[in-house]
């Protein structure tokens, strides 16, 4: 399977950290999500959507996640403020994102994902696309699509003017990512103040407007209203179109799910996901919850007696974790404290 995703998620953060958004700072929740319901309604026809509270996640949600590590914080926090000294455009003024995700089938076991991304605030998005376009030195071309002008920015580009060493596992993880950026990315403006981001055929789809996501992913998608990041995504085929499985039980009932769903909340006291899996039969859920339940049972006797700080932690963490299972669904709930994030974060170089 491709790993494409990633690195055009990446490249759309960067050109939205080039773009800017302005915000409102007292937006009721009932408007957010009017705003997200709106965002999901233009995107085109997509497998998977992500929705994402982007100035929480900038402003409160990477701050307490990376608290018990001030180096690496410091040091993803300075690249967004390397790219505002660069650009003059804050990347925390943005916020609302709601990414959605085509997969199309390139060869008999790869699947190449194609995501385009809405992004809005309360801007001028065309003077925004401007700011880009100096940022890029040229480095752009444009397409006519309808009345619309895109535009299309060079990845590579893109990398080589905002990229720089990193000196932590995370700033590895996101450097090698953007080194293996090939794509151009097209951005255009829909509206006075919401972009669509990503590549051009999806921008292109989202556009022309004559598709959209279809009712059983939307109605798989959490919009709790505390949530950073909520996702649903479907598998028709099953997970072993996606990846790579045994043929055993853990295979057959991992296959066995045809829709993904979750949501990810940070609060003072720590940071819970929440997943679900749709199966296609009620016994399928009961086996897979079995499974679940079996491997929770082998991970508390692993660790549950270890003197490593961090096995303990993990101990703590499968011992706490929820399964449910109820017709066609298995839930699974795991929660961190802020206490253990930070032994955890605090550990890594």
């Amino acid at each position: 399977m491709t790993k494409r995703f990633f690195p055009a998620v990446v490249v759309a953060v960067l050109l939205l950290d080039v773009i800017g958004f302005a915000f409102v700072d007292a937006r009721t929740a009932a408007i957010k999500k009017a705003e997200v319901s709106r965002l999901i309604s233009m995107l085109p026809a997509s497998d998977g959507v992500v929705v994402i509270d982007s100035k929480r996640l900038v402003d409160q949600a990477l701050p307490k996640i990376l608290s018990g590590n001030q180096a690496m914080l410091t040091e993803v926090m300075g690249k967004l403020a390397e790219m505002e000294a660069t650009t003059g455009i804050d990347l925390r003024k943005f916020e609302q994102l709601t990414v959605g995700v085509a997969m199309k089938k390139v060869t008999a076991t790869e699947f190449d994902f194609e995501p385009v991304a809405l992004a809005n605030g309360d801007i001028n998005a065309g003077a925004m696309i401007a700011v880009a376009k100096l940022a890029s030195k040229g480095t752009y071309r444009e397409e006519k699509v309808g009345d619309k002008t895109v535009f299309i920015f060079s990845a590579k580009d893109l990398v080589q003017k905002n990229a720089k060493p990193a000196n932590s596992k995370i700033g590895s993880l996101l450097e090698q990512g953007l080194k293996g950026l090939t794509k151009d990315v097209a951005v255009v403006a829909l509206d006075k103040n919401t972009l669509a981001i990503g590549s051009l055929p999806r921008v292109k789809q989202t556009l022309l407007g004559d598709s959209k996501v279809s009712s059983d992913v939307i109605s798989m998608l959490s919009t709790r209203e505390t949530s950073i990041m909520t996702f649903a995504m479907r598998s028709p085929g099953g997970m072993s179109a996606l990846l790579p499985l045994d043929n055993d039980e853990l295979g057959a009932n991992i296959d066995s799910i045809e829709y993904l769903t979750g949501s990810m909340d940070v609060a003072a006291t720590g940071t819970t996901l929440n997943v679900l899996a749709r199966t296609r039969k009620p016994e399928q859920a009961q086996s897979l919850r079995d499974t679940l339940d079996g491997l929770k049972f082998v991970g508390q006797a692993l660790f549950g007696t270890s003197k490593r700080a961090d096995q303990q932690i993990y101990a703590r963490l499968i011992k706490a974790a929820k399964v449910e299972s109820r017709g066609s669904d298995v839930s699974l709930e795991v929660s961190i404290s802020q206490a253990d994030i930070d032994s955890l974060i605090g550990g890594v170089k």
